[in-house]
């Protein structure tokens, strides 16, 4: 059964309320045809992105847009320098970032991270790194993945791990690979499961881009 829409409103602001990363935050949740909006201010962009991961996880979810505002208390201010040095340090002392691969840019409190990796994980890891920084408004991560591995294979490991995953039915997802694109087609139960699938897809060393027009159906 299809929630309705005030139903799902209720469920995501119960959500939000039951994660405490997202703290004590005044979200404003509106839902239209099944599409969250998620607007209102918080005083970290680590509690806006928590807060979209928490209405991604709610049943019946479509699709998620985010219209949060960060506003940084006075005592969670930084230089655009201090907060440069902070990024790099964060980022040099990450295992999971290759050592000289990835460079920070700060403007205004944004972090832009650029460079390329092997492997989308490296890239969100150097993305975790600055996230939870004092003084982070927001980050774009624009580090491009180097492909290392053909359509074909890049299209057998991802359609391997769908069928292992426990979270995602493979059986309604078909999987294209073309010069390291992904486009993954079918059917979900779910926003989480659409979102668990196109992380699935990834996780293949080789993958450049991940075109995600899975459905969400109930």
């Amino acid at each position: 059964m299809v929630p309705s829409d005030s139903r799902l409103q209720r469920d995501v602001i119960e959500e939000l309320r039951w994660d405490p990363s997202v703290g004590r935050a005044e979200i404003g949740v509106a839902v239209k045809d099944g599409v969250v909006t998620l607007s209102g201010q918080v005083d970290a962009y680590a509690k806006k992105f928590a807060a979209a991961r928490a209405a991604e996880r709610v049943v019946g979810v479509r699709a998620i847009a985010e219209e949060i505002v960060v506003e940084l208390p006075f005592e969670g201010q930084r230089t655009d320098s201090d907060l440069a040095r902070a990024a790099a340090n964060a980022l040099l002392w990450n295992t999971d970032v290759p050592k000289g691969s990835v460079m920070a840019r700060v403007n205004d409190g944004w972090v832009t991270l650029d460079g390329a990796t092997d492997w989308k994980y490296q890239k969100e890891a150097a993305e975790r790194s600055v996230r939870y920084l004092v003084g982070v408004k927001g980050v774009t991560n624009a580090i491009r993945l180097v492909k290392r591995a053909s359509a074909n294979d890049i299209q057998s490991r991802i359609e391997g791990a769908l069928k292992r995953s426990a979270e995602v039915d493979a059986a309604h997802i078909t999987v294209e690979a073309t010069d390291g694109i992904v486009t993954l087609r079918g059917r979900v139960r779910s926003y989480a499961e659409k979102k668990d699938a196109e992380r699935a897809a990834w996780m293949a060393q080789g993958v450049a881009a991940v075109d995600d027009q899975i459905m969400v159906t109930i």
